[in-house]
């Protein structure tokens, strides 16, 4: 009987300690379209005046502009850099800077972050808007955080997230289109540490936002998005397709992820593309579960949400991801050229993730800046075993103002145990083409795909 109560009273202890996932309340909400913003940024500025107020984003394109040409044009073009962060002065501005930038910085003396004037472009869809004020009231968690409910379908999950799940389950939600976005050429780079260039693949994408058409009746609820890739280059992986699916409860139903090879000629599932499994398009620098800085099922670390801070983004990244030549310009030995990039003051949700005791993965622990604006821009450290730091990634955004869309672009990750870094989703072949209406989910499933891509 002793053994008994003490194993009651264990279990009552455990429960009213267990983070509370669900919606905040009615009156919390209000906060919204008010003082905050319909997706739960702080409206008002910073009181420096170096974070401007929220006035709905940039939904007006600059002269030059070709519609539907899969490239656009650089709002801020005419703007001059307020100043330039480098190893000499950094230390000035540490407290807004990664660790992954910081390194970066430290390692070489001609890297430096321009900051330019910050401009809060990020706008969305009224639909959007409205399903994501209803979400949050109405928008739950489940099995403690790492599933979300059917009901949030429509909008952003957690406008004032309340737990670092919550906060990544945003940046995994983030808006990406109501049909659908093609790349019909983006590259991956490594850089060796020799400072030599190599293409790792390139490849045409398409990206299934399913999360956002829940009024299409052939789609299934429970699925968050999906994507496939056909491999173009190199020419002994021409041919390959790949494809992605994950769904919001990730214990009922785990990621589906497939391949198909031309030499094998038949489809074939793949498990292994999750966690820490490397990503071979990528150079082995990228690990399954950072895809997009954070993707698949979020039960391997704890997650801590530590509140917002201001920090320096890669922002409106118009420049670096549509008019500086790849090679010619963007690429150097040790980092990208800072000329390329453009970097603003922004707040960030700040989430600390810690592996969980016996669990196994590469990384002991993460750290994840996610811009309040939703964009899905961010910054990430990840310390190996040892509690170094492993790898950082910086995830850019543009505003794709004529759709009322921010589209994350321009990944670069480093690597500082093999002293390389890798360059994704490079498009300046093709641009990015936003589908006029979603295909069926007929066409979407593995079979199809294959028998469609290989036609070409």
């Amino acid at each position: 009987m002793k053994q008994l109560n003490l194993t009651l009273c264990a279990a009552a202890i455990a429960l009213l300690s267990a983070p509370a996932f669900a919606a905040v309340s009615a009156e919390e909400a209000k906060q919204l379209g008010t003082t905050l913003t319909e997706f739960g940024a702080i409206k008002a500025g910073n009181a420096e005046g170096t974070i401007p107020a929220y006035t709905g984003g940039l939904t007006t394109a600059p002269a030059g502009f070709k519609p539907d040409s899969g490239f656009w044009v650089d709002p801020f073009k005419d703007e001059k850099p307020l100043f330039r962060i480098d190893s000499k002065n950094m230390d000035k501005y540490a407290d807004k800077l990664s660790e992954g930038q910081k390194r970066v910085l430290k390692e070489d003396p001609n890297y430096y972050l321009e900051i330019f004037p910050s401009h809060r472009t990020a706008a969305y869809p009224e639909k959007v808007l409205k399903a994501t004020v209803r979400n949050a009231t109405g928008c739950k968690t489940t099995h403690e955080g790492i599933g979300v409910d059917t009901a949030c379908r429509g909008g952003l999950p957690f406008p004032i997230p309340k737990s670092g799940l919550e906060a990544l389950w945003n940046q995994i939600l983030h808006y990406q289109s109501d049909t659908a976005v093609t790349t019909s050429a983006s590259r991956s780079w490594v850089i060796d540490t020799n400072g030599k260039p190599t293409m790792t693949a390139e490849q045409s994408t398409y990206t299934d936002a399913t999360w956002y058409q829940p009024d299409l009746p052939d789609r299934d609820p429970t699925m968050a998005w999906r994507v496939y890739s056909v491999t173009k280059s190199p020419a002994r992986l021409a041919g390959g397709v790949t494809g992605i699916t994950d769904f919001i409860d990730p214990i009922q139903q785990p990621r589906k992820a497939w391949g198909y090879t031309p030499g094998q000629r038949r489809i074939k599932m793949s498990p292994e593309f999750s966690y820490d499994t490397p990503v071979a398009s990528q150079g082995g620098l990228t690990l399954f579960d950072e895809l997009f800085i954070v993707s698949g099922k979020l039960d391997r670390f704890d997650y801590k949400l530590m509140g917002k801070k201001e920090m320096y983004l890669p922002y409106n990244q118009y420049k670096g991801s549509f008019e500086c030549p790849t090679l010619e310009m963007g690429l150097q030995a040790k980092h990208t050229n800072p000329a390329c990039d453009r970097w603003e003051l922004h707040r960030v949700w700040v989430v600390e993730a810690t592996l969980k005791p016996g669990m196994r993965h590469a990384y002991s622990k993460r750290v994840y800046y996610l811009d309040e604006d939703l964009s899905a821009a961010a910054l990430y450290d990840a310390f190996d075993q040892n509690g170094a730091l492993y790898r950082s990634m910086f995830n850019g955004m543009v505003q794709l103002y004529d759709k009322k869309l921010p589209w994350a672009v321009r990944a670069t990750t480093y690597d500082f145990n093999k002293g390389q870094y890798g360059y994704f989703n490079d498009v300046m072949v093709g641009g990015h083409k936003i589908e006029a209406k979603p295909r069926s989910d007929r066409e979407l499933n593995a079979e199809a795909i294959v028998t469609r891509e290989t036609a070409r």
